[in-house]
């Protein structure tokens, strides 16, 4: 069963830190060109973990469509 959330990155805020891949107990986040934390949508499970420890605050969860 895929789970009713997911992760998503505030591109323009995020500092690329690497906090949340630290994380992120499923790999699913990773710094991109070491510019920005992107998130393997198919692998994350919105537990939140890397949105808590985002000292920037970019990073949120939202509902994925047709979740029930």
């Amino acid at each position: 069963m895929a789970s009713k959330r997911f992760a998503r990155v505030e591109a323009r805020r995020c500092v690329a830190c690497g906090c949340c891949v630290k994380v992120c107990p499923l790999s699913a986040v990773g710094v991109w060109r070491g510019v920005t934390a992107r998130v393997d949508t198919d692998r994350c499970v919105g537990c939140g973990r890397c949105a808590k420890e985002c000292p920037a605050g970019a990073i949120d969860l939202k509902d994925r469509e047709g979740a029930a």
